[in-house]
């Protein structure tokens, strides 16, 4: 197991190790995979483990497919709604303090610090900002690691709203293969905002954690040759006991996202990832096809797996931020859209001690700030993001390659770059 095989922003502990900077560990100039073949000491390997470790992950998050079996998530033969650019030259210079930090940087520095691959900066709709880095360019898709829950979140919520999904049922309802497990009394909310009590720890780097077996056996790493456990998501799922009372504290677990597409699947009659397309692949105007990981048994990795273009990550962001209504049409009921904006208990998520993530919630597979400006966002390991904030009228959509996994180790950068660039937008509007 590598510190990558972790998809939590749990709060770090102990001193941060040394790693060559976003320049040094370029995937580029190191010559990651670059040759007919590529030399031996340059490949990246999914059966050594190698695409899971620092730096030649800075080269497979971009290049996902070559690695894994995927399932595609069609964009249809709609045109595409094509983002407008009013690009500005005074982004880069924006200054920001980061957390617990004694001097400033500007927001250029605070690409660079957190191993950004590429971001876009939309401002009332359009493209403000757009830089990419490394192995990334706008026409090849990235893996969004937890960014994937938030999609697969609308789409749940949206059920709810149009009556197909009952939040307050319990899962064993919509699911009996799941009656014996943790989660057949937990309701269909309570998974959604990752409240259930599950007898399952997510700590990322640690070979004895659950979370090496849920990898294990949805096939997110090699398995080893006697390895005798669950081989594919729904298979490992109904092998999850229960641990306290549901309800009662937030704890993230990405196997509640993976029951959240099986609930899908089940009240449906589509894969996942069909929904997706049909849902919000065809309907946004998306620029190019998605994929996802899927495992043995071919089922979608909903809680990890989704890789798609930059825009596209930004182009479902306004999407959010127009209160679900995009590109001529009502993609997502708005009251979807209040209601993730309303966000979730602060005192179920203050039982996780986020320390970067004071006065924050979590709804419908979204991490909400309650800040002044009303921000929310989508979190994934090593830096994916999309992050809406509605009064400054901006979304930033982001990959990264960070040599660390938690957001913790990215927050104190990340988030106060975000809100700055948000003030800065709303007091020059342009």
């Amino acid at each position: 197991m590598t510190a990558m095989t972790t998809t939590s922003t749990a709060p770090a502990t102990g001193a941060a190790p040394s790693f060559a900077d976003s320049h040094a560990s370029d995937p580029v100039t190191l010559g990651w995979m670059s040759g007919s073949p590529p030399p031996l000491d340059k490949q990246v390997r999914f059966d050594d483990g190698s695409f899971l470790r620092f730096p030649m992950w800075r080269w497979s998050f971009s290049h996902w497919r070559e690695l894994v079996p995927t399932v595609n998530v069609a964009r249809g033969s709609s045109s595409v709604c094509v983002l407008p650019r009013a690009e500005r030259s005074d982004l880069d210079a924006v200054r920001l303090m980061p957390l617990r930090a004694t001097a400033e940087i500007t927001w250029a520095e605070s690409l660079a610090a957190n191993y950004t691959d590429g971001i876009v900066v939309l401002h009332r709709g359009r493209i403000a900002y757009e830089r990419y880095l490394g192995a990334l360019s706008a026409e090849r898709p990235h893996i969004a690691f937890s960014v994937t829950k938030s999609f697969f979140g609308v789409l749940a919520a949206t059920l709810v709203a149009e009556g197909a999904l009952d939040a307050g049922a319990p899962v064993r309802h919509y699911i009996p293969e799941l009656a014996a497990s943790g989660f057949g009394d937990a309701t269909v909310g309570q998974v959604l905002d990752m409240t259930t009590a599950l007898r399952y720890t997510e700590v990322y780097g640690d070979p004895t954690s659950d979370f090496a077996d849920y990898a294990r056996a949805t096939g997110l790493v090699p398995r080893r040759a006697d390895y005798a456990g669950a081989r594919a998501a729904y298979e490992y799922l109904a092998t999850i006991g229960k641990a306290g009372e549901h309800g009662r504290a937030f704890t993230y677990r990405s196997i509640n996202t993976d029951v959240v597409g099986w609930l899908l699947a089940r009240v449906s009659g589509a894969s996942p990832h069909e929904l997706l397309q049909a849902r919000l692949w065809s309907a946004l105007g998306m620029e190019d096809d998605a994929f996802l990981q899927v495992d043995s048994v071919g089922t979608p990795l909903v809680a990890v797996a989704l890789n798609l273009r930059l825009r596209d990550l930004a182009r479902f962001g306004e999407m959010l931020r127009l209160d679900g209504a995009y590109n001529g049409r009502q993609v997502v009921p708005a009251a979807v859209v209040a209601d993730i904006r309303r966000g979730g208990s602060r005192e179920a998520f203050a039982c996780a001690g986020y320390a970067t993530l004071p006065g924050w919630s979590y709804r419908n597979q979204w991490w909400v700030s309650h800040n002044e400006h009303g921000a929310y966002t989508a979190r994934g390991i090593h830096g994916q993001a999309v992050y809406v904030d509605p009064k400054a009228e901006m979304v930033i959509a982001r990959f990264a390659s960070h040599p660390l996994a938690s957001n913790v180790n990215l927050d104190p950068n990340s988030l106060p770059a975000y809100h700055a660039l948000g003030r800065h937008l709303l007091s020059n509007p342009g």
